[in-house]
């Protein structure tokens, strides 16, 4: 275990930033820092600063651990998750200083172009975590791709970019810092070799207001629910079916269930999708010493409990009312119905 890393499962929504890095400063943010060359040198420039960078890949997060601990700074740490869940689920509104994006992937194919990052809804995103006068830096060497990120920045009425206009560009380095002492990042610097023209935005969030379409996730009361049924847990597994719901942007999954053989109890895995979340988790169905059921989260792979599990454990109460007609419906702490 590194000290530059921070682990999803552990951070509070939001994140008090001051607590993690042992003080108070500006928030500068990475987003898809790759082999972390550019992170490092981040926090090598701006000791100032707090440097945190976001990966999904687990093999661009050591790098970074790496180059952080060869670059032997202190204000740098990294975090496995989506872009979107850092600023929506772990960071305040206002409370990014800056935010760079080098070079993310551009999907080129025509049917690919929507999972690209950078889209009005992330920029809404970013508006509502931006300080005022924070900035937003990205680069890329796709001609097309900086031409539609010109496109959604300059609809957006909360950045203005700081020169005159959308983004400036570069065919050859004369060496490894732009004029503005921009850190080189290595796909950038073969890119520049190699003759590619690079695209650079700097576009700054100015006083205009954002509507907070974004709200911090919450984390509900550990669900639960209390049933009586005449039938027995092998009745029930044999009975299980996948089941599936959604309610608004709630998305809940319930493909298959396990029997335990050592323990009075079944396990149904849930796959559980609301914004900005997606959790595995597992559903537990046990035998009390009443002969009641309980139905719970387990505790594997430290599951949050979100409205979307409160959504999973509703979903598989109401098919267990289902299988016999006098099932009953002991207690339960769920805002939905278990009426099947």
């Amino acid at each position: 275990m590194s000290a530059y890393e921070l682990f999803a499962r552990e951070l509070t929504w939001p994140v008090d930033w001051t607590a993690v890095y042992h003080r108070p400063a500006p928030l500068l943010v990475e987003i898809g820092f790759g082999g972390g060359h550019f992170l490092a040198g981040l926090a090598q420039q701006r000791p100032e600063a707090n440097v945190l960078g976001v990966e999904i890949a687990r093999p661009a997060i050591r790098r970074g651990l790496k180059k952080l601990g060869t670059a032997g700074v202190s204000n740098g740490r990294v975090l496995q998750a989506s872009a979107e869940y850092l600023l929506w689920a772990c960071c305040a509104p206002g409370v990014v200083s800056q935010v760079y994006i080098n070079f993310p992937d551009p999907w080129p194919k025509g049917k690919q172009t929507h999972r690209r990052l950078i889209n009005p809804r992330f920029l809404a995103l970013l508006a509502t975590r931006l300080s005022t006068g924070g900035l937003l830096h990205i680069a890329t060497d796709v001609a097309d791709y900086a031409q539609a990120i010109a496109a959604d920045l300059m609809q957006s009425p909360q950045f203005e970019s700081v020169y005159e206009t959308p983004f400036v560009t570069q065919r050859k380095a004369a060496d490894g810092r732009l004029p503005d002492g921009r850190i080189r990042t290595k796909y950038e610097q073969l890119a520049l070799a190699a003759g590619a023209t690079c695209h650079y935005f700097t576009w700054q969030r100015n006083g205009a207001p954002a509507a907070d379409e974004f709200p911090i996730p919450q984390e509900m009361p550990m669900p639960h629910a209390i049933l009586r049924s005449p039938l027995s847990l092998p009745e029930i597994a044999d009975r299980f079916t996948p089941l599936h719901e959604t309610v608004g942007d709630i998305h809940v999954r319930l493909p298959m269930l396990f029997t335990s053989q050592q323990e009075h109890l079944l396990l149904v895995e849930a796959y559980i999708n609301e914004e900005p979340i997606s959790q595995r988790v597992g559903l537990l169905v046990k035998r009390r010493a009443d002969g009641h059921y309980m139905i719970g989260l387990s505790e594997m792979g430290f599951p949050r409990p979100t409205p979307g599990v409160q959504l999973a454990i509703a979903c598989l109460g109401r098919w267990l009312v289902s299988l016999a007609a006098d099932t009953a419906v002991i207690h339960h702490n769920l805002p939905y119905s278990l009426d099947p």
